[in-house]
């Protein structure tokens, strides 16, 4: 079976053994708006620095970087949002809220507290410091659907630096260059418009592994079209919760179980086709060290299609919140100035999904005034870039280490 055929290839990487001596405690935190979420911290003897690493939508209890860390005499906090691994009703106001239960306990155990947010972890950190620096009464107090957060009520502790691991530029900017435009009917999964297939030959696509090559002139009009469809099911959104508040409303007034069902009653998005960047599979857009390919694997003509991908089935709340790059308000791009402690920004030269142009556009936005760029040969998930060569996760956690032991000189 050949790379390009195997369509999960290079999304798992082996990790290392953990420090024999390393001590695991699992925590449960209540959050301020009284939910449960939980954390696994593993320390070693004399760990006096903790490492945050937490994603919205994925647990990271077994992240690749956890022995590493470990092995160079840092605690790690690995914790979960209260959505994880299953993304259908995430709204990333309400995840502030589970960084910050984390942040406190953290607080109280460690002398130094530094937050790495890695892919999607990025943009919810820079999220969290983007409102935790603000004063409570200018933090946001609605999502975009509408609905009331208390984030002023809410104790935000910032961290004393931050690191940020092959970051993408948030969910929502994220979808907005892999979704595909060229679904006619939201309702059918297998409706194209063939004037914007990504992976008709017409356009300048070629057959896996040969790179395909796309005019700029249909590039423009892609990407043009990927911020209609996502405006489409923007409007598709709040129409459903117009519907919603419309019953609630009812029931406030006549108490009648009829409309509370009708508010409860789930109102679902399924959004088809979400794995079809250009940069995929035209290698000269936006040029790095990736492999042909998604995140998804090798065959993004074929994973475009399947059930794993990002953003497939949500609510409209979490859809707006979390997957709309209009809407959306964890963007890194829009938070990354709120960032302003020290700050380590790790670009992976083989990413597939925070490119070149992507990178350097973050890093000129962090507000910090001591940060690093530093770029080292990897994917995104960390693996290497050729076989026999080290991890990008390995090369990764040896700069880390060393960037947080310059912190205290």
């Amino acid at each position: 079976m050949t790379e390009t055929t195997h369509l999960g290839a290079g999304r798992y990487i082996e990790a290392r053994v953990a420090p024999d001596r390393t001590v695991t405690t699992v925590h449960e935190l209540v959050t301020a708006d009284g939910a449960k979420v939980s954390g696994v911290l593993r320390t070693v003897p004399g760990a006096k620095v903790v490492v945050c690493l937490m994603h919205p939508r994925q647990d990271l209890t077994h992240h690749v970087l956890v022995p590493e860390l470990l092995a160079s005499g840092f605690a790690v906090w690995t914790q979960g949002t209260r959505s994880p691994n299953n993304d259908i009703n995430l709204v990333h106001e309400q995840a502030l809220l589970d960084v910050a239960a984390g942040m406190l306990l953290l607080r109280n155990l460690f002398n130094t507290v530094i937050t790495l947010g890695h892919s999607g972890g990025g943009t919810l950190y820079a999220f969290y410091q983007q409102q935790a620096a603000l004063a409570p009464e200018s933090r946001l107090t609605h999502t975009p659907a509408g609905r009331p957060i208390d984030l002023a009520g809410a104790e935000m502790a910032l961290p004393d630096a931050a690191i940020f691991l092959a970051p993408h530029p948030g969910q929502g900017a994220l979808l907005l260059r892999l979704i595909d435009p060229s679904v006619s009917d939201e309702a059918d999964p297998l409706s194209v418009d063939a004037s914007l297939n990504p992976f008709d030959p017409g356009n300048g696509f070629a057959e896996p592994p040969h790179a395909s090559h796309y005019s700029p002139e249909f590039v423009e009009r892609y990407r043009r079209a990927q911020r209609d469809r996502v405006a489409r099911l923007d409007g598709i959104a709040r129409a459903h919760i117009a519907e919603t508040d419309r019953a609630r409303a009812r029931f406030a007034e006549t108490k009648d179980p009829v409309y509370r069902r009708a508010v409860l009653a789930p109102r679902l998005l399924t959004v088809y086709r979400t794995d079809a960047d250009l940069r995929f599979t035209d290698l000269a857009l936006d040029p790095n060290d990736r492999p042909y390919g998604s995140l998804f694997g090798r065959r993004p003509d074929l994973t475009d299609y399947g059930l794993v991908g990002f953003g497939r089935i949500s609510t409209p709340d979490a859809w707006l919140s979390t997957w709309s790059g209009l809407s959306s308000n964890a963007e890194f791009l829009r938070c990354a100035p709120g960032v302003t402690t020290p700050t380590l920004f790790i670009e992976l030269t083989g990413d597939q999904a925070c490119f070149p142009e992507d990178a350097k556009a973050m890093v000129d936005a962090l507000g910090a005034r001591d940060k690093t760029h530093l770029r080292v040969p990897g994917t995104h998930f960390g693996g290497a870039i050729a076989e026999g060569q080290s991890t990008g996760a390995q090369l990764a956690a040896a700069e880390i280490a060393e960037w947080i032991g310059g912190l205290a000189r």
